[in-house]
Order: structure tokens, then sequence, then C-alpha cells
């Protein structure tokens, strides 16, 4: 079994895979999977894990053609949800079995669509099981951080060039969100607002770097971008978990991504990205630790363009570099 393994100066997690990899096996000219190759499109059911729920229509079965999109277990899970996280300590290190779940949302039947052209009404079935799925993964109590996310291109880890996002749901919380986790309830001890909040009041009062605004949600570029080009979409409402969305507000968001999505595409000519959820912790397992979070903590989806590769000085130092400023970048975005 895969194993979590803990990092005791820097308090971060990572996942140490049991079949370790030789040096000969690596391929760095790696190639994503040719449409005649994918094993995630439609009349290829039965190479796939069994279906864990679908949007169908005609009267389709489960695991046969007729789906509109799909939700599977991983190919090769890091994380599995069968057995007992098993806590134990190695001397002075922690570590834990890699206890939790790895799934793989197909947004489409059809191979060749990039993110922009995927529909306002596709959009919305993708949106719809992302919810259903947290919802139901929340229920198990072994697991702390539910995570969606999208490796687009190859040069953001994508393995399939078939249109899909991931859902990883681990038992501890990320290192990253609970740094925003931590930030956000500073922020709220001092002022008692929600920092998010006052961003999106910041960003509409300075209007340079919002790109697009909908009834429901601001899309912009962030006052310090860690990537050139990144951009926030960010709920208006006050919500510190997705799984909250209305029906109202799933449409919305499906507007704001096929628009941000054709934008990002058209003046970057289909860059690889990836696209991240931050959601709020599952709060079931320890409902009387999370005080302020509903007050102070705000779901969001962060989009970040793979332009240029990370520098030496950037991994080591967490000083990113931004070659194109956020302002001009929004301006760049809203014009297209």
């Amino acid at each position: 079994m895969h194993e979590l393994r803990k990092d005791p100066l820097m308090q971060r997690w990572v996942a140490v895979l049991s079949d370790s990899m030789a040096p000969g096996e690596y391929n760095l000219q790696e190639e994503e999977a040719k449409e005649s190759e994918c094993v995630l499109c439609s009349g290829r059911e039965k190479e796939t894990p069994l279906e864990i729920t679908a949007i169908r229509g005609n009267g389709s079965h489960p695991n046969d053609p007729g789906w509109l999109a799909r939700v599977i277990p991983s190919f090769k899970p890091i994380l599995n949800v069968e057995g007992d996280l098993g806590r134990r300590g190695i001397g002075m290190y922690d570590r834990m079995n890699s206890i939790g779940a790895n799934e793989i949302i197909i947004e489409t039947p059809e191979h060749n669509k990039v993110s922009g052209d995927i529909d306002f009404e596709q959009m919305v079935r993708v949106i719809s099981l992302y919810k259903e799925r947290i919802a139901d993964l929340e229920k198990d109590l072994r697991l702390r951080y539910i995570l969606i996310y999208k490796n687009s291109g190859r040069d953001a880890g994508a393995v399939y060039s078939h249109p899909h996002s991931q859902i990883i749901a681990t038992p501890i919380i990320p290192r990253r969100i609970k740094e925003e986790l931590d930030g956000a309830k500073q922020y709220y001890s001092y002022k008692e607002r929600c920092i998010f909040c006052d961003i999106i009041r910041e960003e509409l009062r300075y209007g340079q770097r919002v790109i697009f605004e909908t009834k429901k949600f601001i899309a912009f570029c962030p006052y310090a971008q860690s990537s050139s080009f990144e951009f926030c979409i960010i709920p208006k409402r006050h919500s510190c978990a997705f799984q909250e969305i209305n029906s109202d507000e799933m449409e919305d968001l499906a507007l704001m991504l096929s628009a941000m999505m054709k934008k990002l595409g058209t003046i970057l000519k289909n860059p690889p990205y990836n696209y991240i959820m931050h959601t709020a912790p599952n709060m079931i397992p320890r409902r009387n630790h999370w005080h302020t979070l509903g007050e102070d903590y705000h779901w969001h989806i962060e989009i970040t363009p793979r332009l240029t590769r990370v520098s030496g000085f950037e991994w080591g130092s967490g000083f990113y570099v931004i070659t194109t400023s956020p302002e001009d970048a929004a301006k760049y975005l809203r014009e297209a």
C-alpha cells in the first residue's frame, strides 16, 4: 500500500508510492494519449473502472455508451478507499496509510473539445457532478479535505487530452489549504470580516484587475499573482463551502467558466493550465474545531496558465516572478 509521510520541519505531507519507479522508467518526453488510444472516450467504457455516477440520456445503462458526463475511479490512485489510516511513528517521523479517494470526472464524450468549447448546458452538468461527489465523499469521517482540480495539457500535468477534471479526498488538510484557512481566520480575528469579501469589494472598487462579472460571480487577476495571467473566480455571496451552491449559482458559474475559458483560449491559444477549487474542509469529523469557518472562509476557483517554467529561485524562495502584470493581464482577458 502507498503511504503518507510528514515532513517534521515544514509540517507538510507527501504521498510515497509503493511501486517505486526505476530511473529508466521516467519518460520525460511522454505525450498525452491520442484519440484512438483514449480510454476516456465514449465506447470504451469496459476499459475503465466501474463508473461511480453519470449523467445519462436516452435510457442508457451504467458502464455503457450514452452518457453526457461520467465519474470513474482513477486508473492509478494515489489514495485508496479501503483500509484504516494506521497512524504511526517511525523514530521521529510520522506516517499513515494512503487512505482517501481519487476520481476522474469525464466532462464530455467528445475527445477533441477544449475547455472553451464546452457549452453552457454541459458545464452545468459537470458542476452538478462536483457537488454530488463532494456531498458523498464528505460522509466518510476519515476524509478531512476534498479537492477538485484539473490538469489541462502535458505541461500542466495532464495524462489524457480528453476533457476531464479530478477529485482527490485526503485524510489530512493539505498545507497550502491550511495556510489559506489560517490567513482567513487571522484576518477575521482582527477585523471580524471575511478577507475574501473585502477583496471582492476592493477589486470592484479599483476595477482594473476585474475581467468579467456576472450577477453572482466575479473573475479577476489577483493583486499578487503566483503566475502571469492567473485569475480567480469567486462567488459574490459569502459561502465557505462549494457544496452550498444553489441552482441559480450553478448556472451562473457555468456561464462564468464558459466565458473565461474562451477568453483564456483566445488570447493564449489554449495554453496548458491548472484549475483548482478551494473550499472548506470536511467539518463533520471536527465540528467543534471550526468555530468561525462559516464566517471567515470563502470558496473560490483559481485558474493558472502554465506559460513559463518555474526557476530555482522561485522553487527555493516561493518568490514568484510575474512577467505580465495583473492589471495588463486583466485588460487582455477583458478585451478577448
